[in-house]
């Protein structure tokens, strides 16, 4: 066998990358579906219509035409080649059938998969593969709270999904990049499946939402449709995975030492997952949590009042806790001093969150808390 020669091993060795950029778009493609696929299931589920995926042959040789057609000739035919083709036709044709316009949403995708493809001929720099938690902690950095992040995190295939993700940041993807897209096709999409089911395709402010409006969403990102009733949905909608919600129950009763009968009533509360919500803000923005919550053993004004309302006085000092400086004396309420005239606005009964946001000019986001408090979303890199 004759020995390659330099320009020959060069020539195989830049094949070898151009093969991997396109599968690597496939796998970014398959991203975007697998979202765009989540929230059809959860908007025709919502509305009790939710059905099987239509035929595998018919599906793959609707979908094989639409594909050729709207799809770059190098990732449109990777993408037909793959394995997995059979069930990627099968989320196209559904995701039409349900009123998406794959004239509109495929061009879109194939320019996603492009920016991949580009991205990673010009990046082989290789990073640790991460796990769910820090998916869903990117989930939360990224996304707006709203239908298309609870229902990536509710999928059955989340964890393939987070997978995905991690494999696409290992190839140097900007995977927040592409989940900032792959949202607007998830906000389309659950527009499209609304407007055929006849459904509202902007929650209502629930219960819920308004009466948690104040200090302890202040800065936070909420649904509008929070629903604390349900404490499963309720973490879901807030993107706290059962891992994060464990470890931030342990740092509780690491707080309250000699006192798991309070640690247990604060994490039985109704307001939990607003406070556990706030914990993994913190941990984002790299604060310390755990030195935050050592205040609730040394400030125990908490253990003043009835019985019978103990848990919510212990959710109400958790986040001032959480809030205040590490600088300020233990239940100085320094952190809700800037607060009080929202708090006071919010507890009104003639004034509703979206009216006193209003008074201040703050802009309304679809399916974000009317009140919250934040500027342009972080610019990040990559996560290790």
């Amino acid at each position: 066998m004759a020995t390659p020669t330099p320009e020959g091993q060069a020539g195989e060795a830049f094949a070898q990358a151009a093969a991997e950029a396109v599968q690597t778009s496939v796998m970014a493609i398959r991203l975007v579906l697998a979202i765009a696929d989540a929230v059809r299931r959860q908007q025709q589920k919502r509305a009790g219509k939710e059905g099987d995926l239509p035929d595998a042959e018919k599906s793959t040789a609707q979908a094989s035409a639409e594909v050729k057609r709207l799809l770059p000739e190098d990732i449109g035919t990777a993408m037909l080649e793959s394995a997995d083709w059979p069930g990627l036709a099968q989320q196209l044709m559904a995701l039409r059938s349900a009123g998406v316009d794959l004239e509109a949403m495929l061009p879109r995708v194939g320019e996603i998969a492009v920016t991949v493809r580009d991205q990673v001929a010009a990046n082989a720099q290789q990073v640790a593969r991460e796990g769910t938690e820090e998916w869903a902690r990117a989930l939360r950095e990224t996304l707006p709270a709203g239908p298309v992040r609870e229902a990536i995190l509710s999928s059955p295939k989340w964890p393939e999904i987070a997978a995905t993700m991690a494999k696409l940041d290992k190839h140097g993807v900007d995977v927040r990049a592409i989940l900032a897209s792959a949202h607007e096709e998830g906000v389309g999409v659950d527009q499209a499946v609304a407007k055929v089911l006849g459904a509202a395709q902007v929650p209502t402010t629930s219960r819920d939402a308004k009466l948690s409006y104040g200090p302890l969403t202040i800065g936070l990102d909420i649904p509008r449709d929070l629903d604390l009733g349900d404490r499963e949905q309720a973490l879901r909608q807030l993107a706290i995975l059962p891992s994060e919600n464990q470890k931030f129950a342990s740092m509780v009763r690491d707080a309250l030492p000699g006192r798991e009968r309070e640690a247990g009533l604060l994490m039985s509360a109704r307001h939990w997952p607003l406070i556990a919500y706030r914990m993994a803000d913190m941990e984002s923005k790299g604060q310390p949590v755990a030195a935050h919550l050592a205040r609730l053993s040394q400030d125990t004004d908490w253990l003043l009042g009835p019985p019978s309302q103990m848990g919510m006085r212990l959710i109400q000092a958790a986040n001032a806790a959480l809030r205040e400086p590490l600088g300020a004396p233990a239940g100085s309420g320094e952190s809700t001093r800037e607060v009080n005239s929202t708090a006071a606005r919010s507890t009104s009964p003639s004034v509703a969150p979206a009216k006193a946001a209003a008074r201040s000019a703050a802009p309304v986001i679809p399916g974000v808390a009317a009140h919250r408090q934040a500027g342009p979303a972080a610019q990040r890199g990559r996560t290790r």
